[in-house]
């Protein structure tokens, strides 16, 4: 398994989020070893989809990154768009969700759950 590094510039998980993210856990009795998996896909209206899971252990080839005390799993493929991203958690008038900002994005949807590089 890789090494745990700790977020800077890498991936960034807001305290919001990452408050979130446990609640998740917790109310869906996910152990607390497992890790938050971070990807992206192709599809969406822009290109890519932002996919967000959560696994039971890293795969040999995952850069596993803590960030605000979220273990997160990245695979080699998504790690290039996923860069600088930062993960934060909206509960608003406009809706509830994750959202992401990413730098590596030269285009978003308007939902935002999807983009171009």
């Amino acid at each position: 398994m890789a090494e745990v590094e700790t977020a800077q510039g890498d991936i960034n998980i807001s305290d919001r989020a990452a408050k979130e993210i446990k609640k998740v856990m917790s109310e869906n009795k996910i152990p607390e070893t497992f890790g938050l998996r971070m990807g992206v896909k192709g599809g969406g209206c822009s290109g890519f989809s932002y996919v967000l899971g959560f696994d039971e252990k890293a795969k040999e080839t995952d850069k596993v990154i803590d960030s605000n005390g979220v273990k997160v799993y990245v695979d080699e493929k998504s790690l290039p768009y996923l860069m600088g991203i930062i993960l934060d958690y909206q509960d608003g008038l406009s809706g509830k969700g994750f959202t992401f900002e990413n730098p590596n994005a030269t285009r978003t949807c308007g939902c935002g759950n999807s983009f171009s590089a």
